[in-house]
């Protein structure tokens, strides 16, 4: 491989690792340079073209108020990207996978699984541009030409399987609805014992009687709420009399 001009190279601290008998990278970049350097395929270009779908625009504010909102708790999974040109690791002394993984300026970064993240990033920074000093971790794969690009995509959103509604419920502990659905379920004598808290049914030989997110609708329903609607202080207080019904 030619020597690659330093001044003309992205330069990652990185680990070479791996898969399917060839190598791959695993780098952390900050945030404020990802929506630089990482492209996306623009809609027109036909389908069969491309190796992403296209960018669905309306889930880009909810993940952006997600960073804004949760500036010191929030987390985000790897990106994974494809390069399209030849890369070179320079090994760390002494240290055979670590050293660092150097691209050049002008490939093409094409991001395989995470587009929708990249978005949402660049629509933060602009509203809080310390976010920026935050890293993300990026997998770096060579890229080998569309079809292999293709079917990464097609792999990596293969076996991709979203939680149940009930069990999203009972981990997010920043949606108040979820909160008070929780303490519902675990304190409303109605509900003790006989809430469903991981699946969104209930099979017919289940003693269950009613899913968690269930219990979560129903109580946005009764105090007329939306999706992203929160509670002020007053229904917070009418919530906290269900807990002795």
């Amino acid at each position: 491989m030619d020597k690659f001009d330093s001044n003309y190279c992205y330069s990652f601290p990185a680990i070479r690792a791996i898969q399917a008998g060839k190598p791959f990278y695993i780098a952390t970049c900050p945030l404020r340079i990802i929506p630089k350097i990482f492209m996306y395929n623009e809609e027109e270009v036909p389908a069969e073209l491309r190796a992403q779908r296209t960018l669905n625009k309306s889930r880009i504010p909810e993940m952006t108020r997600y960073l804004l909102d949760s500036p010191k708790g929030y987390v985000f999974s790897a990106l994974t990207a494809s390069v399209a040109s030849e890369v070179e690791f320079i090994e760390a002394d002494s240290m055979n996978n670590l050293g660092t993984l150097r691209v050049p300026m002008d490939a093409q970064l094409l991001i395989n699984d995470g587009q929708h993240r990249r978005a949402a990033i660049e629509e933060a920074i602009k509203e809080n541009p310390e976010l920026g000093q935050d890293n993300i971790a990026v997998l770096f794969f060579v890229d080998e030409g569309l079809k292999r690009s293709q079917q990464m995509f097609a792999d990596l959103n293969k076996y991709a399987v979203r939680p149940s509604s009930s069990l999203g419920t009972l981990y997010d502990h920043r949606d108040q609805a979820s909160e008070l659905a929780r303490y519902l379920s675990m304190n409303a004598k109605p509900f003790v014992g006989f809430t469903e808290f991981e699946r969104s049914t209930i099979s017919v030989r289940s003693s269950k009687l009613f899913t968690l997110s269930g219990i979560k609708q129903a109580t946005r329903a009764l105090f007329g709420k939306g999706p992203k609607d929160g509670f002020n202080e007053e229904e917070q207080k009418k919530q906290s009399i269900f807990g002795i019904l």
